[in-house]
């Protein structure tokens, strides 16, 4: 069975980079989980190549590579802290600049993949691996484009939009437009709701926040914020974006997730003693 053609100027370009990602990525996307590591296999299956051509794709591939590059930056946080208006956040979702570099450094690319024995299985590469390649890659597509100036300046004059203490009406809609049409396995939740326990209780705390206004309850999980530790405060965010245990400590480099479990025990622990003083 011969290979369907597809152009060079096709997601496909991106299917070495999808390869490359470590085994925790590809378990968190629905999308590259379909494809077989096989490139032959994929070449020769229509409902393969047309993965490949959707939006889904590119959004996964885009997103877990963002998540390897970012922290190579130079600045505080997350990729996921920023908005789609902040230089660094575009840069990190310069997918084809990663792609590219990522050929150019190590010849990991669409040509060397293609001329693999017909039935290679691409196996998945050693973690450790991946994340210092990323950050050679990282660094080299910066110096390569000239970023660097454009860094320093976000790193000393950030947006006013992001990393602010509290979510402005500009982040949150960006957050929502973002994780709400292009990563499906991302759902906002409230505060309380990320702190419920087996019960679905935060345990029972006499409270009148049932009464509050959207602006006085909001102001009221801002002062919260402000209590907990940078790490705990992360941990709370990535948990409120529907971010399971598993993933958190996969972001954050704990051994498991039982770690991240037991800060939330105590993020919790200082809500109702929060709630309480108040």
């Amino acid at each position: 069975m011969n290979y369907i053609r597809l152009p060079y100027d096709t997601p496909l370009r991106l299917l070495p980079l999808a390869y490359f990602l470590p085994m925790e990525s590809q378990s968190q996307t629905p999308t590259l989980r379909t494809l077989p590591r096989c490139f032959r296999d994929v070449m020769i299956s229509e409902t393969h190549i047309d993965t490949i051509k959707s939006d889904q794709f590119l959004n996964e591939v885009m997103t877990a590579t963002a998540e390897l590059v970012f922290p190579h930056f130079g600045l505080r946080g997350w990729v996921e802290h920023y908005t789609g208006y902040c230089p660094a956040w575009e840069l990190a979702y310069a997918v084809n600049l990663w792609a590219k570099t990522l050929e150019e450094e190590i010849g990991w690319g669409l040509f060397n993949i293609s001329r693999l024995p017909k039935w290679h299985q691409i196996p998945f590469f050693d973690t450790d691996y991946i994340k210092e390649v990323m950050g050679f890659v990282a660094k080299r597509g910066i110096e390569k484009e000239n970023w660097q100036p454009i860094l320093d300046l976000v790193k000393e004059m950030p947006c006013h939009e992001d990393f602010m203490p509290y979510d402005t009406f500009v982040s949150i809609d960006f957050k929502r437009k973002w994780y709400h049409t292009r990563s499906k396995r991302v759902q906002t939740i409230s505060l309380e709701a990320c702190l419920k326990d087996e019960n679905h209780s935060v345990h029972e705390v006499a409270t009148d926040s049932t009464d509050m206004s959207d602006v006085d309850s909001k102001n009221f999980v801002d002062r919260f914020k402000v209590r907990l530790s940078e790490k705990d405060k992360t941990i709370l965010e990535l948990r409120e974006f529907g971010y399971t245990y598993e993933e958190i400590a996969n972001k954050l480099d704990y051994k498991n997730h039982s770690g991240v479990i037991k800060r939330m025990r105590a993020i919790k622990d200082e809500f109702i003693k929060y709630r309480n003083e108040q």
